[in-house]
């Protein structure tokens, strides 16, 4: 078992988009979401790194955030900062389905 560095990475880009929507805006809400959001990634990555069959929290949350921005994106059509944390989601919703959900399923329909 390795540690998933992917999946730390995007828990900390997530928490600190969330400090620099703070510091550049003064966002209270941004500083919230994504402190809230970066944690419950970091916990999930951490899950993932010790059992990788372990990635409901990582899935949901991720599915969570890459909804929630890519609603944000479509409605103001800003790339910065909700489209690039829709793109990262959805690369990091392939990455949790192809590895970790997929493949399993895959391996037992084989046996």
């Amino acid at each position: 078992m390795g540690v998933d560095i992917l999946s730390f990475a995007y828990a900390a880009t997530v928490a600190a988009g969330g400090i620099m929507g703070y510091a550049k805006a003064g966002s209270i809400p941004s500083l919230g979401a994504g402190l809230i959001f970066g944690s419950i990634l970091g916990v999930g990555a951490y899950q993932l790194s010790q059992d990788p069959s372990n990635y409901t929290l990582m899935l949901g949350t991720t599915s969570t955030l890459g909804g929630l921005m890519g609603y944000r994106y479509y409605n103001s059509r800003k790339f910065m900062p909700a489209g690039l944390v829709f793109c990262m989601s959805v690369g990091m919703l392939a990455k949790i389905v192809f590895k970790h959900v997929s493949a399993p399923s895959a391996i037992a329909s084989k046996g």
